[in-house]
């Protein structure tokens, strides 16, 4: 008897709500473990070519750790598409400015760049401080000091 693999389908995918709170807690290591959410590679039934993932909520963003010298280091480019249109923030600045950016930036940039790393990262909810309306999904705390 050949045993074959499982395969999720788009009507059986049961997708939960996750609240983590980004205090002190490195970009990058955040970063990881909230794309693994959204893709479902934390779910037994983690297909490849499904959004098997989950909602993740973020708070707290303005409170995000920069670890080494990259707060003044890292520098985030942009152009205009005009003559002379370069510009450039670093991250520190980026984070004090707009840590939302910061976070949504590193989490879409570790999703798969198509339609359906495009779905994915529209899971994805950050907040500023710790105040979010979607108290209503009854979402579950991810301790990610617990996981990294």
């Amino acid at each position: 008897m050949m045993r074959t693999t499982y395969m999720a389908k788009s009507n059986e995918v049961e997708r939960k709500w996750y609240v983590v709170d980004a205090t002190d807690i490195s970009l990058g290591r955040l970063s990881t473990v909230v794309a693994s959410v959204l893709r479902g590679k934390n779910k037994p039934t983690y297909t490849p070519h499904m959004d098997t993932g989950d909602f993740v909520i973020v708070i707290n963003a303005e409170k995000i750790a920069l670890t080494g010298k990259k707060a003044k280091d890292k520098i985030y480019y942009r152009h205009s598409m005009y003559p002379g249109g370069l510009k450039s923030i670093s991250a520190g600045e980026l984070r004090d400015k707009n840590a939302r950016c910061l976070i949504e930036n590193s989490v879409k940039g570790m999703l798969p760049k198509n339609t359906l790393g495009r779905s994915q990262g529209m899971k994805l909810h950050v907040y500023i401080d710790s105040k979010h309306p979607h108290q209503a999904q009854k979402p579950e705390i991810l301790d990610i000091k617990d996981l990294v």
